[in-house]
């Protein structure tokens, strides 16, 4: 954390923002102060801002065995440090010369974003060289379009990811502090990226009056978006009803505020309405909440309620007032303190496990006409059925009422990709990594499943029996386990019996059930290697399984760093249960795991009594000769070796399959396999893996004699000749002495669908969304697949599907993204090593 600097040497650093306020209205000119502190008519909506927040009651919960708290946050597809961001405020210069550059430095140190006001008093250049963290701009629009678009195109420029459009301003509200004082700003202080024309600004309010635009209407979003290519968020909602115009004008973003109680006087406070809001909102996009706020826990309140994080304003420039850079992050620091705290003694691991079940039954905010109660009708969302039922209200349900995997952020950012995919249908897409379609034959399918049949009969199943394996539900476990047991032990060298697999629906299935079976304990953790197949960490979450990430360094995995996380874990009290890892041409980064490797996590295991999940679905579908599975190494049985048919047969498919040979012993020493544990759970989840899927696989697997690698023998060729081109386009456009220059580079794997291209900007959502309109590209931010901060500067690109004239044409366009991208940001020279 960055030090508390205390305004002179011998006092102590301030305690609270409370303290922060009153030594720096003890600094400031009465009227600078009124300026900053005061609010509109009789400030009553100021008042109940900070009211709101002294009515929250939260609750703590014991021996949840949550451990250290993550207080981080993923928000428009970048990582912040915690939910928590500095509101837009006008004139930071106001309160000390560095102004907002002072500002984004002390935010960046804590990893928080800026909302920057159009009335900056420094310039975006400068505020984005002082910057670590993500910029958003605030517009105003005003009379004159043209200086709103080129503040802007200025903003982008420099790099700013978002725009935060203020709507609550078709005037300024009377704010009765700044008519009694006749404030006007001090002649060295002007808005540093407006024009430096005629207009006089020393009275934000005659100027206010005179300049924005009071006609406003919803088509504002659509032009805000046509000018920067950025992503827009509402600010000033108040109400469940105009967040969904809100949304249905396109917003990517709604921010519940009252202008800190400077407009509308009477206004309710905006935590009293957050509830209603968020159930309107219901996760379609980012929801952010300003006022009041002035104690870390105020923040966790917020998130219960349904913010998925804060704007922090006043109590910022109380800090620069005070000290700066320093004085703005040591309130910065104390809000994280008190926020981690909170987190702690209500037994919240993350953010997203912060819901409506914090607050005690007594909490205002969560009953009354007024707060969380379904919308009114004429609010809510009517299904089309309801006059045909009879129905006058349709059930509004509250998303902090579901369980808190629905709100992961994983899940938003893979709907923002499939979002941009349908808006641009007529991109080149290097983002899913699908098998290559033309060597899919429609008739095959049929084929495959008569050859099964006749397996069947072949081996003496009367059609009876063979009715009854098409047509019924069949063993939970699966019912080609032995077709499966031969194609490893001729594929892959593992010898496993039959008893020993469980046929599932996908290797998703199995990931799910062999993590249920496996988590009994909340001390229980999951490590996987980062960055990671989402599907795993997806599972976790919606089984509450805690997972460290270990890192993988820029040549693959070092298993020095997987022990290094089980001692981390230990020494917290908590058991490392398992590990993940794909070990071949992993998905995201295209890495592979060398030999030597392999032996050290097996040892590894052993030593700590770790078990490995390995899941290795690229292998067959590679070409060269593939090192051993780990489970082909495992002498222990340390290894769980997950399964799926999806690349090496088809996808549709849904066959996947665990081999969990290892015994379990219960009080009365009866033994089992893991297996056999494992079907008693998917008796209760999928009940059996559809038999015509079986049916499919198994004749695939009879055709080829249960080698798959000749079965794949002509697709390996493909991957490996798209790989090779892609390769070969990269070093085409760049060089490498183009790359160093411009600090681009990529990884160069050995098979698989996917490699890392290292960017010197943010692979965010934002470059993303310009990548597909500006470009006709899309690719995969990596930072979706890192369970932690990571990969903000890494782009997955995955080539299975593509043929090479589309990869060569993709990465022409690649190529032109990634240096308007580099010239837009004005970031060159290598990128962090932890990004690759």
């Amino acid at each position: 954390m960055t030090g508390r600097t205390a305004p002179s040497g011998g006092s102590r650093p301030p305690l609270s923002l409370e303290e922060y306020a009153e030594r720096a209205r003890t600094r400031l000119d009465p009227a600078v102060w009124d300026f900053i502190e005061g609010g509109a008519g009789e400030e009553r909506t100021l008042a109940a801002n900070r009211a709101a927040f002294d009515r929250v009651r939260l609750s703590p919960r014991v021996l949840t065995g949550a451990g250290e708290c993550d207080p981080s946050t993923t928000i428009l597809g970048r990582r912040w440090g915690a939910p928590v961001a500095v509101a837009p405020m006008a004139y930071h210069t106001l309160m000390h010369p560095d102004g907002e550059t002072a500002t984004a430095r002390a935010a960046g140190a804590a990893g928080l974003p800026v909302v920057v006001s159009t009335f900056a008093g420094r310039t975006f250049a400068e505020i984005s060289a002082a910057a670590t963290a993500p910029l958003w701009l605030q517009v105003y629009c005003f009379r004159d379009r043209d200086t709103t678009r080129r503040l802007i195109e200025h903003a982008a420029a420099a790099g700013f990811e978002a725009l935060v459009l203020t709507v609550d301003t078709p005037r300024l509200g009377r704010r009765l502090r700044d008519l009694r004082n006749d404030f006007r700003l001090p002649p060295h202080i002007v808005p540093a990226n407006l024009p430096a024309d005629q207009t006089d600004y020393s009275s934000p309010s005659e100027h206010g009056r005179t300049g924005l635009d009071p006609a406003l209407d919803w088509s504002v979003i659509a032009w805000l978006r046509s000018v920067g290519q950025l992503p827009v968020l509402v600010k000033g909602v108040m109400t469940a009803e105009d967040a969904r115009r809100a949304i249905a004008a396109g917003a990517d973003g709604i921010v519940v505020s009252n202008h800190g109680g400077r407009q509308l006087d009477g206004a309710p406070a905006t935590l009293d309405v957050l509830a209603r809001i968020a159930a309107a909102v219901d996760g379609r996009c980012p929801l952010l909440l300003d006022g009041g706020i002035r104690r870390g826990r105020d923040v966790l309140g917020a998130l219960a309620l349904g913010a998925d994080a804060v704007l922090l304003g006043r109590p910022v420039l109380h800090g620069l007032a005070v000290a700066g850079q320093d004085g703005a992050a040591g309130v910065l620091d104390l809000v994280l303190d008190e926020l981690s705290e909170a987190m702690a003694l209500t037994g919240t691991a993350t953010v997203a496990h912060a819901d409506a079940s914090l607050l005690t039954g007594e909490d205002p905010h969560r009953g009354g006409a007024d707060a969380a109660l379904p919308a009114a009708p004429g609010n809510a969302a009517v299904p089309a059925n309801t006059a045909a039922t009879g129905n006058t209200a349709a059930t509004e349900l509250r998303k902090q009422d579901l369980h808190r995997s629905v709100s992961d952020p994983v899940l938003d950012t893979m709907n923002f990709l499939n979002e941009i995919t349908g808006r641009f249908p007529d991109v080149v897409s290097f983002a899913p990594g699908r098998p290559y379609e033309e060597f899919f034959d429609k008739d095959e399918i049929l084929d495959h499943i008569r050859r099964y049949l006749d397996h069947l009969a072949a081996g003496g199943a009367t059609d009876h029996a063979i009715r009854t394996a098409l047509y019924q539900y069949g063993p939970t476990a699966g019912q080609i386990r032995g077709l499966i047991r031969d194609s490893l032990r001729a594929d892959e060298g593992i010898d496993a019996a039959p008893e020993a697999i469980v046929v599932t629906v996908g290797a998703q299935e199995g990931m799910l059930l062999t993590l249920r079976a496996l988590f009994a304990d909340p001390a229980d953790v999951l490590l996987v290697a980062s960055p990671c197949y989402v599907g795993i960490t997806g599972a976790a979450s919606l089984l509450q399984v805690p997972v460290h990430p270990v890192e993988e360094r820029a040549d693959g995995l070092d298993v020095a760093d997987v022990e290094a996380a089980v001692l981390a874990e230990r020494a917290r009290g908590r058991r490392p249960r398992a590990f993940y890892v794909v070990p071949d041409h992993s998905n995201p980064s295209g890495n592979t795991m060398s030999r030597r490797a392999r032996e050290e996590l097996l040892e590894l295991a052993a030593r700590h009594d770790l078990l490995i999940l390995e899941d290795s679905p690229y292998r067959l579908v590679s070409p060269g000769v593939q090192l051993p599975t780990l489970k082909a190494m495992d002498r222990a049985r340390r290894v769980i070796h997950i399964g799926s048919y999806s690349k090496s047969v088809f996808p549709s498919a849904r066959v996947g399959f665990v081999v969990a040979d290892q015994p379990v012993r219960d009080p009365s020493g009866a033994g089992t396999l893991l297996a056999d544990e494992l079907a008693k759970i998917k008796s209760m989840v999928t009940v059996n893996t559809p038999a015509l899927s079986q049916a499919a696989v198994a004749g695939a697997l009879l055709a080829c004699g249960g080698l798959l690698t000749e079965r794949n023998a002509v697709p390996a060729k493909h991957y490996g000749e798209a790989l090779r081109v892609t390769l070969e386009q990269l070093d085409r456009h760049f060089p490498e002495d183009v790359r160093d220059r411009l600090g681009i580079g990529w990884n160069r794997p050995s098979g698989g669908f996917f490699l890392t291209v290292r960017v010197p900007f943010p692979a965010d959502n934002a470059a993303l969304l310009r990548s597909a309109g500006d470009h006709a590209v899309i690719w995969t931010p990596m930072a979706y697949f890192y369970p932690g901060p990571g990969g903000e500067r890494s782009i997955r690109l995955s080539f299975s599907y593509l043929s090479p004239a589309e990869i060569e044409e993709g990465i022409g366009r690649f190529a032109a993204f990634l240096r308007a991208e580099i010239e837009r940001s004005g970031a060159t020279g290598p990128t962090p090593g932890r990004d690759t």
